[in-house]
């Protein structure tokens, strides 16, 4: 018999202090948990049920899509359609907003999500995760437009991530600090493991994917040259570094152990000014980062600042422990 608080539990707990809180954003809660279960079922069975490997179709980044992109975007959109707490959704595997169904009632919020980030790695079996972000309808009950959710990062109520590792985590903000929680399949609940999360302000790892570095601009050429200079270097002590292609792992290790994590704006493709869209990754794990006493920037702006042009906006990304993002963020104004 656990002895633990359950994610409802802490989510009802949280409600009453809320003046004025009517229950919808905990059942909203709810259905996500309900499809991070599901997901976390079928990502975990793999191979067993003919889910690995790719699809012949692209998304709208022009991405070749894996089966469980479709699936785990389906799974999300069936699990919240229905219960009349959302106005509408929008995803990275969708080309405009979906559409609550006529037949469901309206209501007050809406929902962006990454229904399976790191999805390169899920053929080696490497962690992968969803990361989701709830923001409130800007006319309650009624039907969403594109213009709804292009809302700044700081309007965010609610950023999580689910982890589907060697067990499965849900790390949530509602702007109050960050809670960890470990999924008990014997039982089926989330139960908090992990509360009030912090990143450390100072850390010796930074994740980058070095592959690109012909393309980074001179701030982070020069940070990480310092980095991998080591004691012998300006920064005059060792760094680790480190890089799993999922941002939902990398965030993780950031926010249990610090760290700092690198997409930085590079001359690759001059139509893309960064790699990671705003919506559906930047500014849930922006939030996340903030409220566990991290930074996170573009490397000239703060994120959760940026009003969104578009539902699939492409940004760079800087965060984790504070004083090295600093430390970029410095060499940047430096020029």
């Amino acid at each position: 018999m656990h002895t633990g608080t359950t994610l409802t539990q802490f989510i009802i707990e949280e409600q009453r202090h809320i003046a004025g809180a009517t229950g919808d954003f905990t059942a909203l809660l709810n259905d996500v948990v309900t499809a991070i279960k599901t997901i976390s079922n079928a990502v975990n069975k793999g191979a067993l049920i003919g889910v690995m490997g790719a699809l012949e179709t692209e998304n709208v980044q022009g991405e070749t899509q894996k089966k469980l992109d479709v699936i785990t975007n389906e799974m999300m959109i069936r699990s919240n359609e229905w219960a009349g707490h959302l106005a509408g959704m929008a995803s990275e595997e969708m080309d405009a907003v979906y559409p609550i169904p006529t037949k469901y009632p309206l209501g007050k919020y809406l929902m962006v999500f990454d229904p399976l980030d790191g999805s390169s790695n899920v053929d080696i079996n490497i962690s992968v995760g969803t990361i989701f972000s709830i923001l409130r309808a800007p006319v309650p009950n009624r039907a969403a437009a594109e213009a709804d959710f292009l809302q700044p990062g700081v309007k965010q109520v609610c950023a999580g991530y689910a982890l589907y590792g060697s067990s499965t985590m849900l790390v949530l903000t509602t702007g109050h600090g960050v809670n960890g929680f470990t999924l008990d399949r014997d039982i089926g609940e989330f139960i908090l493991t992990h509360p009030a999360m912090k990143i450390p302000a100072d850390t010796k790892e930074f994740a980058i994917n070095a592959s690109n570095q012909r393309f980074w601009e001179a701030p982070v050429q020069r940070y990480v040259a310092e980095c991998l200079e080591g004691s012998t270097g300006p920064r005059g002590r060792d760094f680790n570094m480190r890089w799993v292609a999922s941002m939902v792992a990398e965030v993780h290790r950031i926010l249990t152990r610090g760290g700092i994590f690198m997409y930085p704006r590079d001359t690759k493709d001059a139509s893309k000014p960064g790699k990671l869209r705003l919506l559906y990754e930047a500014n849930p794990m922006s939030f996340i980062v903030e409220q566990a006493g991290g930074v996170s920037s573009t490397g000239y702006e703060r994120i959760l600042d940026m009003t969104p042009e578009n539902l699939h906006q492409r940004v760079p990304v800087i965060l984790g422990s504070k004083n090295e993002v600093e430390v970029v963020l410095g060499y940047h104004r430096e020029g």
